[in-house]
This record gives C-alpha cells, structure tokens and sequence, in this order.
C-alpha cells in the first residue's frame, strides 16, 4: 500500500487538529484544556498520528513539547487543510444564500480610508447581507505575513514584483502622491507653487517608517528640506485631514484618497511637481489557496471601480 493510501486511511482531521493545538499551547496537558478532553486522549492522537507517518512528530521534554523537522512539515500541511476546508464552508455557505458572507481584507490606512471603504460600500448595494473584518496594515512585509497566516483573504494597497514566489499580485492601477491643502488656506489660490516655499510652512505627515512616509521624506531632502519639518503633526489619516481643512497645515496623500475617500473635508491639491515615483496599486492573495466567493466579489468590485485608473500614467 502507498504511504498516501495509508495516511488517507489512517488520518483523521481530529488528530490533526488535536497536534496543531498541542502546539500552540505548548504541552498536552494545555492542549487538552483547551479541547476540553484529557491528556491520554490528546496522547492517543499524537500517537496514532505517528504511527500513520512511521516518524516522531513531538520532542517531549519537561518544559513541553516541541516540533520535529516532521512535525513542522505536517504543521504547514494542516493550516492550509482547515483554510481550504474553512474555504468550502463558505463557498456552501455562499451557495446556498449568495446575499451573505464575510470578507477579510487588509490595507495601510490610507487605502482602508479610500479605496476599500468605497469598494465595500458599492459591493453592499448589491449584497446587503455581505460583511467585511479590515485591518489596518501598513507594510507589505506584514501584508504578507497576514496572507500567508491566513487571516486575510486579500490585502489590497501598493504592490510590487517581489520575490515571494507564494505571493500573486495584480496591479489596478498607478498612484501618485499630491500635496494639499484646505480651501481657505493661502497656498490654494496660487497656481503654481515650489515646494521650497513651503518649508518653513506647517505639515502633517505619515509616519516615515511608511512607503508614503519614506517617499516624502526623499522629497524634502532631494530639495535641501528639512525633515520632517518644523511643527508638523503626525497622526491618524482622519486628524490629517482636520488640521489641513480647519489650518494652516498641508500634506501630502496618495490621490486615490481623494478620489475614493468618504466623509473626508473639502481639501485642493497644489500645483507642485513632485518628483516621486507612480506607486503601483493593486491586489495581492495568497497564491494555490481557494478564495471564497464573498472575496472574489470583492475583487471583481474593486477592479470595475478602479478600471477608469487604469490607464491615468503620467
């Protein structure tokens, strides 16, 4: 008999369930807490588990318990077995009422304020029913991380050709960084305005250790700037937006916030040329995982939005 006839005979997804559990918690006795079950129950799972594999899956030692080289390798396996199986539930789930479901979707700040609010909103007059779980994730580096944890569905933000082989990405389209200001500010009437007049003026600004944050802060010192400058304000997008419309303040966003964002105040872009890469927005999932029905209506909503984009290079 194959060792795959074997496992498939012998293998059972509780047993499965039961490793992956012993180890999060560290020791059996812990894991059978958590389960509600008793130690030599947890003990019978593991054994059996190895005794289908023919290898030691567990180093035991009185601290607790530890994965072998084996026992990582079946870990991998079995957190990409219960999200495909998760997966299923809520294509069946979709099936039998397509007017339901939930989404994950991650993004920095900028994108959850913009693009994935307003994607959101437009894929719920069509399914009132569907739910979204957004969370705020600035890096790409962490983006992935959530993908590959499986706690998102998709992230949804600046892309790029990375070398994550298990990472697919697809552009939507390409954005710019613009400098704004509020209505009423003095730098709005001006038609055209170098950044080296602005410098001694007040700024909100993103964290630097952000994509945007850290292209700004080229800009500021490719012209000889400051940076960050004198009295400027670091923050949530929502306060940025407060202290330009209502001061003296200015900033520097990505465009599609503009253009996507809801609820935000009355704000102008100024005419400065800045000399800053396009930054390619876009798509990334996890690539061989099934996506759920829910997300791929996500994406496909996303991609109809932002289609007028598309072709917007300068």
């Amino acid at each position: 008999m194959h060792v795959s006839d074997r496992i498939g005979r012998r293998m059972k997804l509780h047993d499965l369930h039961v490793l992956m559990t012993v180890v999060q918690a560290g020791g059996m006795g812990k894991a059978a807490r958590r389960l509600n079950t008793s130690q030599s129950a947890i003990s019978r799972s593991i054994a059996e588990l190895e005794h289908a594999f023919g290898v030691r899956l567990l180093d035991r030692s009185r601290q607790g318990v530890e994965p072998t080289q084996y026992g990582r390798a079946l870990l991998g396996c079995g957190a990409a077995v219960f999200d495909e199986l998760r997966q299923g539930v809520k294509s069946i789930e979709f099936l039998s009422d397509p007017t339901v479901g939930e989404v994950r979707v991650a993004g920095n700040e900028y994108v959850v304020a913009g693009l994935i609010s307003t994607v959101f909103g437009r894929l719920r007059q069509q399914h009132p029913g569907v739910a979204i779980d957004v969370a705020s994730v600035g890096s790409m580096s962490e983006q992935h991380r959530e993908l590959r944890e499986r706690k998102i569905d998709l992230a949804l933000g600046r892309v790029d050709h990375s070398d994550d082989e298990d990472i697919h990405t697809e552009i939507l389209f390409h954005d710019r960084i613009v400098a704004i200001a509020g209505l009423q500010n003095r730098w709005s009437r001006r038609r055209k305005v170098e950044l080296s007049e602005l410098a001694d003026e007040p700024w909100v600004m993103p964290p630097r250790d952000t994509p945007v944050g850290l292209l700004i802060a080229d800009v500021f010192r490719a012209r000889g700037l400051k940076f960050p400058p004198r009295g400027s304000a670091k923050g949530s997008v929502h306060l940025l937006c407060a202290l330009i419309a209502s001061g003296p303040f200015l900033g520097m966003f990505p465009s599609s916030l503009l253009r996507f964002g809801a609820n935000l105040p009355p704000l102008k872009i100024l005419p400065i040329e800045l000399p800053m890469p396009l930054l390619p927005t876009g798509i990334m999932t996890l690539k061989h995982r099934t996506i759920s029905p829910v997300a791929r209506l996500f994406i496909d909503c996303a991609r109809e939005l932002t289609k007028p984009l598309a072709t917007q290079r300068r």
